[in-house]
């Protein structure tokens, strides 16, 4: 029956549309309206948020002398573990405060503070000496990959008490640990300008797609894919995609200049000789970022929408093999059958960044289709909404997650130079970190769950280092993000 008194029909219609304004987004996030101040406050609370969880994790993870790093603290306690720190985590702090020197410039640009340039000055310096004590992960090796024998020095798994004088033989070294690496690095470059950034990182670039599997099929196709470690045969999400941001980004220095590097491959004819050709840096790394972008794509996308672990498969014989071509020998392929293991979230975050900035570079509509699409599937499968607090998302946090979920969250970064949407999913970390930090900071520390918070037992309550850099480098990020927003 209609309604005979129009004042209430236009009360009803009125009040409907302030419900619809006033609704909750994806998740139940609550629409925020950026204005100056809000934004100017959260960049400036996250900034100083995140320089002071760094300065602490240096304090106590670290020795004042040769920068050492252990893995564990428990701030309860007052103890640190036996265990160093492996060289992915010793990253984690090279990827905090390239985050946080990232937020200093992009605040730098819109406030002349003094304390802001002292700010950016010492954590320069900082960097300096994490670049300085790196060299305690080096060692020198010969590999024998699928092109050639060469010598190579990289970083090893583990610290020793020497610089260069690390083990990275066989499994002591991955290739994911130096992808992470070359992208720090060239963070640092893109930050400080710093040749020498630039040219550690091409020469680890050379040594991860000297690992690319250049052996060909039957139809004369490259197998492709990197293993996990030259010690290793089955090939991995976290050993490929990590590698496509950072080969874009050096395709994009090196864009229209004539400098070239030898690309080295398997003759298409005999499908077995060996062959060597200088290309131009630009189209050599762009067309690497595409290979592997590809080739993950082709193997390891799951019915989820996501990205499972690793190709496998190789059972019962997962053993490396050589071939011995003209009286030279070389690595040949080991047929791998199955993609494998679970679905972790910085392999599709690295996804995602990747697809953002291959499309930057190229326009092609596919890397727009699966980089928003990938935001999507990976929000609603890797966040689950009210399971420890009514109106925030979990993330899963056991084992490596917290910082596997910080890559994720960066991917969300970079994805919102495509998908406004994005922009919902940085609030859900937004909102835990306050959360964590407003309820259970701990003489600055946090939880590795930042919505539930700290065990009940002190003894329990060890905090891992590279956490600690994660919640830095994300409240570093959101820092970045509000300071846009001003």
């Amino acid at each position: 029956m209609q309604s005979k008194n129009p004042f209430l029909l236009f009360f009803l219609i009125l009040l409907i549309m302030v419900i619809q304004c006033t609704s909750n987004n994806l998740f139940g996030f609550e629409r925020r309206h950026d204005s100056f101040p809000e934004s100017a406050a959260l960049s400036e609370s996250n900034l100083r948020r995140s320089m002071a969880l760094i300065d602490l994790s240096i304090l106590h993870f670290f020795d004042p002398e040769t920068f050492e790093m252990r893995r564990y603290y428990n701030p309860f306690t007052n103890q640190k573990s036996d265990e160093k720190a492996s060289v992915w985590m010793y990253t984690s702090g090279i990827e905090a405060v390239n985050s946080v020197l990232h937020a200093l410039q992009v605040n730098m640009k819109k406030s002349n503070s003094a304390s802001l340039k002292k700010d950016y000055l010492k954590y320069t310096k900082i960097l300096e000496k994490f670049y300085n004590n790196l060299d305690y992960y080096l060692g020198t090796f010969e590999l024998t990959s699928y092109t050639q024998t060469k010598m190579w020095s990289v970083y090893a798994v583990d610290r020793v008490g020497e610089k260069g004088m690390a083990n990275v033989t066989g499994v002591l070294n991955v290739y994911d640990d130096q992808m992470w690496l070359v992208r720090e690095l060239l963070d640092s470059y893109k930050i400080t300008g710093k040749k020498e950034y630039l040219e550690k990182a091409e020469y680890l670039t050379s040594y991860i797609l000297d690992g690319w599997d250049t052996t060909l099929d039957g139809n004369g196709n490259e197998n492709g894919g990197i293993p996990w470690g030259p010690g290793y045969t089955t090939k991995h999400a976290c050993s490929n995609s990590p590698m496509i941001t950072p080969l874009v980004w050096l395709s994009e220095i090196y864009k229209g200049k004539r400098d070239e590097i030898e690309h080295r491959f398997i003759d298409r004819q005999d499908l077995k000789s060996r062959r060597s050709k200088l290309v131009n840096k630009e189209k050599y790394y762009l067309g690497f970022a595409k290979s592997i972008y590809d080739w993950q794509k082709r193997n390891l996308l799951n019915q989820e929408g996501i990205y499972s672990d690793m190709l496998g498969g190789c059972s019962p014989d997962c053993s490396i093999k050589y071939d011995l071509i003209n009286g030279i020998k070389y690595r040949s392929n080991t047929k791998l059958t199955k993609a494998v293991g679970e679905s972790f979230s910085y392999n599709t975050g690295t996804m995602i960044s990747g697809a953002v900035e291959l499309y930057m570079v190229s326009k092609e509509k596919e890397y727009f289709d699966d980089a928003e699409r990938l935001g999507k599937n990976s929000f609603s499968y890797f966040g689950t909404l009210n399971k420890e607090v009514p109106s925030y998302v979990s993330f899963e946090t056991n084992g490596f997650k917290n910082w596997f979920n910080g890559i994720l969250m960066r991917s969300y970064r970079d994805l919102l130079k495509l998908d406004k949407n994005a922009s919902n999913y940085l609030q859900a970390y937004q909102k835990n970190l306050d959360y964590g930090y407003d309820h259970f900071n701990y003489e600055g520390f946090l939880p590795t769950n930042l919505l539930k918070g700290w065990s009940s037992d002190n003894n329990e309550n060890f905090v891992e280092g590279m956490f600690m850099f994660t919640y830095a480098a994300e409240y570093a990020i959101l820092s970045e993000y509000y300071t846009i927003l001003k």
